[in-house]
């Protein structure tokens, strides 16, 4: 039996600790929290619970299927809820619109305003889950561990056809007129912290495979599947070491042989890295030959994800005008949308706002509501931003300034029972994520596939890497997908 050590416990962390169970290894998970989940995680104060950041589940059998891999009932550990509304979307002159997790319905609604609305909506749909399946079946579903895996006559075929070159926003205004139906699928392409009107079109897979699997929610909210695969991962005899710091990986003649801790020396035949892919690299290995060429100026260079604000309250009172999922389009929406990429906070903010509270009451008192509300924000590398407490009261201010700007919500200020906040400072400082990324390294055209991180060190035997800036990419659905290549490489080398 081989033994394993993975550093950290977040997503990718766990869910590569399942999957190596399954197959044999002997796993142990080190962690330098008190809680697992790494970002995927949850605020729990007054007897209130948040998601800490991720909120979206939009490909359920992705989730499920971790489950399936290790033949047990999904049911017996998460309850899935599927949503009807999918977004209500608010606009800065007080219109909404509201989509669904039926299609059919989407589009009838769409109908009922315009139908070149419905046309239009329809064909980006079609168009973009081509795009999504090209990519899932000949990229996100490939290790990219050789070039030629990325840069073939085969691959070069499928990335024409996809022509992934023009950006999001004008792949969108191809199909789509209406600027507001235009500006909240724009909005969507920007969940993996990227400039839709720079970044490749090959995004709009976002929103359009939310239209087509739906959106669904855990009973509990999203770390209620981390506290499940938790459960799994300590029944299938895995051992999890809480609040204990990597300072180290040991590399003896380019083998890794485990890690050195805060509380002493763990031993192994494979270490896995769920740790930040930048802090790894700076912090955990020592030797320059070891880093496979990622200087620390390398790192540095490389083009990062956005940051994010996140807002969490409690309200005393219910706004039935919300659902789970919520967009607010603020004035000025391309110039406000950019700023985050730029180096500034904009005036008039678009917000995600996440308020489970509507379907899910085991997470407040009965009339008492809870929200997330999320602002992207210019990472730690605009060093003009220093998060203290006058930057985060300014940036407060704004945000319940714009939400005053929702009919129904104008009171929300007089209605706050709880408030705290995550920052990008907290990102860096709590899950050494480099810059205070919420997403990891960038995913422009020239950082993704073969040209991202790998998940397999080149000079060092048995080190692998997982997580939101090595392949395939970042989002949990993604990072889940990731676990199950990287296991397939650990069994092939093994």
């Amino acid at each position: 039996m081989k033994d394993v050590i993975i550093v950290g416990a977040g997503i990718g962390g766990i869910s590569t600790g399942i999957r190596l169970l399954k197959n044999g290894y002997k796993v142990t998970i080190i962690e330098k929290e008190d809680k697992i989940g790494g970002k995927l995680n949850q605020l729990y104060d007054q007897g209130y619970k948040f998601d800490l950041t991720a909120s979206i589940l939009m490909t359920p059998q992705i989730y499920i299927e971790l489950f399936n891999y290790i033949n047990k009932d999904y049911t017996n550990y998460i309850e899935l809820i599927k949503l009807d509304t999918m977004y209500k979307v608010f606009y800065n002159d007080k219109s909404t619109y509201e989509f669904y997790s039926d299609i059919s319905k989407t589009i009838k609604y769409l109908e009922n305003m315009d139908t070149d609305l419905s046309r239009g909506y329809l064909s980006f749909i079609s168009k973009s889950y081509n795009k999504y399946t090209i990519s899932n079946e000949n990229f996100l579903e490939k290790p990219m561990e050789e070039f030629n895996d990325m840069v073939n006559f085969n691959s070069i075929k499928k990335i024409l056809k996809i022509n992934p070159v023009l950006n999001s926003a004008k792949y969108i205004s191809n199909y789509i007129k209406d600027e507001k139906l235009k500006n909240y699928l724009i909005f969507q392409t920007m969940y993996i912290g990227i400039n839709p009107y720079k970044s490749s079109n090959l995004y709009t897979l976002i929103p359009t495979i939310s239209q087509v699997y739906g959106l669904w929610y855990i009973k509990g909210g999203m770390y209620s599947y981390i506290k499940a695969l938790e459960k799994v991962f300590l029944e299938m005899g895995g051992n999890l070491h809480n609040n204990t710091n990597v300072k180290e990986i040991i590399i003896n003649k380019d083998f890794a042989k485990g890690v050195v801790t805060d509380k002493g020396i763990f031993r192994s035949n494979i270490v896995i890295c769920n740790s930040d892919f930048p802090y790894t690299i700076n912090n955990l290995i020592n030797k320059k030959e070891n880093k496979d060429g990622y200087t620390h100026e390398k790192i540095k260079s490389l083009n990062y994800s956005c940051s994010t604000f996140i807002i969490y309250l409690v309200l005393r009172r219910k706004y039935k005008n919300l659902k789970v999922h919520n967009i607010y389009i603020g004035k000025n929406f391309r110039e406000n949308i950019q700023a985050a990429f730029i180096g500034s906070i904009p005036k008039y903010p678009s917000l995600y706002i996440y308020c489970p509270s509507r379907v899910d009451s085991s997470i407040c008192k009965n009339n008492e509501e809870v929200l997330n509300i999320i602002l992207r924000v210019p990472n730690l590398s605009f060093k003009e931003f220093i998060w203290d407490d006058k930057l985060v009261k300014c940036t407060r201010n704004k945000v319940l300034k714009t939400l005053k700007n929702i009919k129904g919500m104008e009171d929300i200020e007089e209605n706050i029972l709880y408030e705290s906040y995550l920052t990008p400072k907290d990102l860096k400082d709590k899950f050494n994520s480099f810059y205070g990324t919420a997403f990891g390294i960038g995913h422009n055209l020239n950082q993704i596939g073969y040209f991202r991180p790998h998940m397999k060190s080149k000079s060092v035997k048995n080190l692998y890497f997982i997580g939101s800036s090595t392949h395939p990419g970042n989002g949990v659905s993604v990072v889940i997908n990731g676990s199950k290549l990287l296991v397939d490489e650990i069994i092939k080398n093994s």
